[in-house]
């Protein structure tokens, strides 16, 4: 068994991702002569071949797909070992590696990366924009800390927190009769043209289940692939659209051609939280972190 290394494991992870051995090698930092030796002594060692060489392809076997399953679960066993050793040291300290949705991050992060900063100097941040599915995938696998999008998700394995909740407001056509109106309600949005964004984004599920007591008719020829996309095709005339409270701060204001209005109380919202993997040792950052972001956001 001591023969079994936990970097040739990882260098077999690398491939797993990959699927390359040169782009491998560059991710473990190594030469792809000594990450494919490595590899064959792995093999040798287990005596079963995990890869298939091809020209322009690297396959798993069948051995391999079995064998790569428990492979991360080591590397990431190590990784945790790690940090947790990091986080007795100085807890509030080290990386942290934070997923957003691509719906939150831009209009979020101005506000809240320099009080984290300041609140968290000793910490270095590392940001990611992620869908819900891809960032909970990612999670769950350990390549992401935490995650801030739209609650609630699937919670297998995962712990979360509140951090704010957050109103829509609506987006019409500069010329749009909804524009003689202070605050809109729900019921004014009958008949309507939406935009919204493609499948995937969990702001076009938000924005549909606001609009669901309503009839509105969705642009069957256009899916956004971001708010900025639909907030430029709602200055066109192209139709209305309903955006985060945050998306309509500072730079992110009405664009020539876009108004804004806010809905009338109730109005709909969406609540945004932090998310993190109940046996993560860097809750103690992670806490900090998610209260900064609640305290700046109120």
């Amino acid at each position: 068994m001591a023969d079994l290394k936990l970097k040739d494991l990882k260098y077999l992870v690398a491939i797993a991702d990959t699927r390359h051995f040169g782009q491998a090698a560059e991710l473990c930092h190594v030469s792809q002569p000594t990450l494919s030796a490595q590899l064959r002594k792995l093999e040798e060692y287990l005596g079963v071949p995990l890869v298939e060489r091809q020209p322009r392809r690297v396959m798993l076997t069948a051995a391999g797909e079995q064998i790569i399953v428990r492979a991360r679960r080591i590397a990431e066993a190590s990784d945790e070992i790690v940090e947790i050793a990091r986080s007795h040291k100085d807890p509030l300290a080290g990386r942290l590696r934070i997923g957003f949705l691509p719906t939150i991050g831009p209009y979020l992060l101005p506000s809240i990366a320099p009080k984290i900063r300041k609140a968290l100097p000793r910490l270095e941040l590392m940001l990611y924009e992620y869908q819900t599915v891809p960032m909970l995938e990612k999670l769950r696998a350990g390549e992401l800390d935490m995650g801030v999008l739209a609650l609630p998700v699937e919670m297998d394995g995962l712990d979360s927190r509140e951090l704010y909740e957050e109103p829509f407001v609506v987006a019409v056509p500069s010329d749009h009769p909804l524009t003689k109106k202070t605050q809109l309600r729900i019921e004014d949005l009958e008949g309507v043209t939406m935009l919204l964004l493609e499948d995937g984004h969990c702001l076009r599920d938000q924005a549909l289940d606001a609009c669901s007591r309503v009839d509105v008719n969705e642009k069957q020829d256009f899916r956004a692939t971001s708010i900025e996309t639909l907030r430029h095709m709602v200055a066109t005339g192209a139709g209305v659209t309903l955006l985060p409270e945050l998306a309509s701060r500072g730079g992110y204001a009405s664009p020539k051609g876009l108004t804004l209005r806010p809905f009338a109380r109730p109005a709909p919202t969406r609540r945004i939280g932090a998310i993190w993997r109940r046996s993560s040792p860097r809750t103690a950052v992670i806490d900090a972190v998610a209260r900064v972001i609640a305290e700046q956001v109120r």
